[in-house]
């Protein structure tokens, strides 16, 4: 099925994945790998072309790889990944949009999402160098800078940062099983009704209630427009009837950046706690209603929270953003793999110091891109397992990692399984997994 995202139909997409090189003082090397789907219509919403930034993003990611390699600092990678993200990037991306003088500029979170695979691979590499999973490491003695040195606490807040590192703020027990939350669609079909007669008939399901039953989903997060009042109730009511019926427990409901005005979510959400009392009480919180530039768009929220726990997740680009968005009155963050694994790790720590949630959100992740985004939501502890709708929307892409690790690419029991997940730096076991004929491994 095609995924609509905001008011685009998203129906194939890039996946570019890297495979970096580390070595150490005394001449040691080890590979490390990382992967992103380049989701154009979220990183880029615009009314160009897909085929134009879709093409900006990839020759984004050739230069990336370029100035990753000549690259000098040395360092844990979170030390190496801020340092790139603070200094190297931003040049990066402002030379590349000013080659493009006649073209309209990709945005900061594009150049974000590039930039991921890279430094996700660098933290892969640095635990195969050194022969542990990459999450023993975000501590003493692997690292020599603490969170002080990045992160600085809210005024008042009664935060310190110093002799804080990582793990501080990390589950102290990763869990091998995780609920896993389904995305539906702008353009899913609900029941039979909504059928168009296109609908791919390729063994998986197409209506939500079958989705529901063959999967055990407990978790549906709910896609609406954001811009169509009467729609998006009605939406968030039929879902939720269908969701009450399947025995579905939790609900979330996100507008994709496209509101300005508070009072259009606060008046949807105040009617279903009229009206449908079952389904707002199954509202777990709202994402990302406001558009994702907090700081030319300073909406307060605070009415919003004040119903439903607000998730930024868009705006979430690192923890300076994180810290506007506690001020404008959100109260929770999702986290996101595509935006580094450094920024994620980073804006995990400043949000759980701050009281505010934690939610890993999806990017439509497959392949390897999968592994890190679990395995974030596993060490986070968050509100409620983690958003996994690669096996909705291109299932087949991951079939030969499915073979290595079959419970990451199914949800059995609303759930899926991170048993397989072992070894060092995220626990790929690469050298288990079947060759792609169309990787280049150079």
């Amino acid at each position: 099925m095609p995924l609509k995202f905001g008011g685009e139909t998203v129906s194939y997409v890039t996946c570019a994945r890297v495979r970096v090189t580390v070595r150490d003082a005394m001449g040691r090397e080890a590979d490390g790998w990382g992967e992103t789907p380049l989701s154009v219509t979220w990183v880029w919403p615009s009314s160009l072309g897909y085929e134009a930034r879709h093409e900006a993003m990839k020759e984004f990611c050739r230069r990336l790889a370029v100035a990753w390699g000549k690259f000098p600092p040395s360092g844990h990678p979170i030390e190496v990944g801020h340092d790139f993200q603070q200094h190297e990037l931003p040049k990066l991306h402002n030379e590349f949009n000013a080659a493009r003088p006649n073209q309209e500029p990709m945005p900061w979170l594009g150049a974000l999402v590039c930039c991921s695979l890279f430094d996700i691979a660098l933290h892969d590499a640095y635990g195969n160098l050194h022969g542990v999973p990459i999450y023993e490491t975000y501590r003493a003695p692997w690292m020599s800078r603490t969170l002080a040195d990045f992160l600085t606490p809210a005024a008042g807040a009664g935060v310190s940062f110093a002799g804080k590192f990582p793990a501080d703020f990390l589950a102290p027990t990763r869990p091998n099983r995780l609920r896993a939350w389904h995305l539906v669609g702008g353009v899913d079909p609900l029941d039979t009704s909504e059928l168009k007669g296109t609908e791919p008939n390729d063994g998986y399901p197409v209506l939500l209630r079958d989705w529901i039953q063959r999967d055990g989903l407990k978790c549906l997060k709910i896609k609406l427009r954001g811009n169509d009042a009467a729609w998006d109730y009605a939406r968030t009511v039929k879902i939720g009837e269908i969701a009450v019926a399947g025995g579905v427990e939790w609900l979330t409901a996100d507008f994709n950046c496209t509101v300005h005005d508070p009072a259009y979510v606060n008046e949807i959400l105040d009617r279903l706690r009229d009206e449908q009392p079952r389904v707002y009480g199954m509202l777990l919180y709202v994402e990302q209603p406001f558009p994702y530039e907090l700081e030319k768009h300073r909406i307060d929220t605070h009415s919003v929270s004040a119903r439903k726990p607000l998730f930024l997740d868009e705006s979430a680009h690192d923890w300076r953003h994180v810290a506007l968005g506690r001020e404008l009155g959100w109260t929770g963050v999702a986290l996101k793999t595509c935006k580094t694994q450094t920024g994620a790790l980073l804006s995990l720590c400043w949000a759980k110091a701050h009281g505010m949630a934690i939610m890993v959100q999806d990017l439509t992740n497959p392949m390897l891109a999968q592994v890190p985004h679990v395995l974030l939501a596993a060490h986070a502890g968050t509100i409620m397992g983690v958003e996994t709708n690669a096996m909705q929307f291109y299932p087949e892409a991951s079939r030969l990692e499915a073979t290595v690790h079959p419970g990451l690419y199914q949800r059995r029991g609303g759930e899926v399984d991170l048993r397989t997940l072992g070894g060092t730096g995220f626990g790929y076991r690469f050298q288990d997994l079947p060759v792609r004929p169309d990787m280049i491994a150079a």
